[in-house]
């Protein structure tokens, strides 16, 4: 299991960094489809990562929000990170992405608290 929770969190941190940069880029360079999927991933494989550490077992076809909520049961602290700014929280992963700025940034926000709040835990 521990391997398996390390590779999570590896991918988790990597697309979170790709979506980091483009989030960065100017204006014009910018793809929001590129931070939007990236952020879901980073969200995904950290909420992952977290649960199968936990020796969790994992469904398949899992949303953002019943991972979320597993990682809830575990860790009450997780209600600290606001999902409710994630419009594909209820979906597949693959079936949704977003294209408003908004929605992009609020997204990967996300990401990243999740990520600040496994380092603070020292589950990162």
């Amino acid at each position: 299991m521990k391997s398996r929770s390390e590779a999570f969190l590896k991918e988790a941190t990597k697309k979170l960094e790709t979506a980091k940069e483009e989030l960065f880029k100017p204006a014009e360079d910018f793809v929001s489809y590129s931070v939007c999927k990236n952020s879901q991933f980073a969200i995904e494989n950290y909420l992952k990562g977290f649960l199968t550490k936990n020796e969790v077992t994992l469904q398949p076809n899992e949303t953002i929000e019943t991972l979320y909520n597993k990682c809830v049961e575990i860790d009450s602290n997780f209600k600290q990170i606001e999902m409710g700014a994630i419009g594909c929280k209820n979906h597949a992963i693959d079936s949704r992405y977003c294209s408003e700025i908004n929605s992009v940034s609020a997204c990967y926000d996300i990401a990243d608290n999740i990520d600040t709040y496994l380092k603070k835990y020292k589950v990162l």
